[in-house]
């Protein structure tokens, strides 16, 4: 049955359980080459050449599929539009799916803006069974034939709104002197993770399709992991439980009409290298990341100073009373990243947008 919406508790965020791969070095690639030497020559992909890469600079909101790591998904669009450049603004498990921010180029110097937004995730909790990973990957722990009814799963969502203490998954990328908790807990070690404080914003039970499983939504700050909120939901309602779908839908500024699916980045990136369209059709500008702070447009002169790292002067009417991170245009064009203190703009980070850039505004997608 449909539960009509009510506000709870909520929020979540995930660790990609992606193993790090390591280089082998053999002793014959220590040797010195000859002029001669084929291995001396640009590596190819079957027949064709690689290709270059290029400065291109914007973000990728990626529909991420299931299945498909984070780290995965990275490669997979630095591939595709060939960028010199590229990161993401936080890790979706391989279960989950949803959106993924891929920041190419001067946009990576954006992220932690998107890091730090709010996240929005849809997930499907079954009852019964508590895993070790604390979703349908792991490990059977605990089981039990008791299920709870909507009355009581509403009454408990009042213990995970707010600020809360969450201890994170064994398996997850949090580090334990030096060491991924997960590359930890596969190694069978004891994994002892301690509380730590999260914000869930909002937490609502949206259905209950039968006794085995409930579909909630969750709204939460950074750190926060889904996973953990199931877990604990099902100790406190003594029948244990574990996530097993996981859709996040908000990320910070970036929502589900932000989201392209990954096949039709393949076309558009196909079409674009044909001729028949821009790569700057599947890109939003790198300035969407900073949707929540003030922009400051300065003139071309000042704009030299700030582009230079240095200060500028603020006086007149005009000048901003306010202190604190804005971003700062020049004729349009975003220009830096600065800091207003003491009548001065100072510069933090300054973007060179030279290349590939997206279209102003947010893009169609059609």
């Amino acid at each position: 049955m449909t539960i009509p919406p009510e506000t709870g508790t909520v929020d979540t965020t995930h660790a990609d359980t992606t193993a790090v791969n390591v280089k082998k070095h053999h002793a014959a690639d220590a040797r010195p080459r000859d002029n001669n030497d084929p291995r001396n020559k640009p590596r190819q992909h079957g027949n064709q050449p690689r290709r270059d890469r290029r400065d291109i600079h914007g973000w990728v909101v990626l529909d991420k599929p299931i299945g498909m790591t984070s780290t995965q998904a990275v490669a997979v669009a630095k591939r595709l539009f060939q960028a010199k450049r590229a990161g993401h603004a936080g890790t979706l498990d391989p279960l989950a799916s949803g959106g993924l921010p891929i920041a190419l180029g001067e946009a990576t110097k954006t992220v932690p803006f998107v890091m730090d937004g709010r996240k929005r995730y849809r997930f499907t909790v079954t009852w019964g069974e508590e895993r070790d990973t604390d979703d349908t990957e792991g490990r059977v722990v605990q089981t039990s034939t008791s299920r709870p009814d909507v009355a009581a799963i509403r009454a408990l969502l009042p213990q995970f709104t707010g600020r809360i203490e969450q201890t994170p998954p064994r398996y997850s990328a949090i580090k334990i002197q030096g060491e991924r908790a997960y590359d930890l807990a596969r190694d069978g070690e004891v994994v002892e993770l301690q509380p730590r404080p999260v914000e869930i914003h909002e937490l609502t039970l949206v259905d209950q399709p039968d006794a085995d499983h409930s579909v909630f939504e969750a709204e939460c700050g950074k750190g926060t992991y889904v996973r953990a909120l199931a877990r604990d939901m099902g100790r406190l309602l003594g029948c244990y439980g574990h996530i097993s779908a996981l859709r996040r839908t908000l990320v910070g500024p970036f929502t589900e009409n932000d989201m392209i699916p990954l096949e039709r980045v393949e076309a558009l990136c196909n079409r674009a290298a044909s001729g028949e369209g821009s790569l700057a059709d599947a890109l939003l500008p790198v300035e969407t990341a900073l949707d929540d702070i003030p922009a400051l447009a300065v003139t071309r002169a000042d704009a030299a100073r700030l582009h230079r790292g240095q200060a500028v002067l603020l006086r007149g009417r005009d000048a901003p009373q306010s202190s604190g991170t804005v971003y700062v245009t020049v004729a349009g064009r975003l220009l830096a990243l600065a800091e207003i203190g003491n009548g001065e703009l100072i510069p933090k980070r300054v973007f060179n947008l030279t290349g590939l850039t997206a279209s102003s505004g947010r893009n169609e997608r059609d």
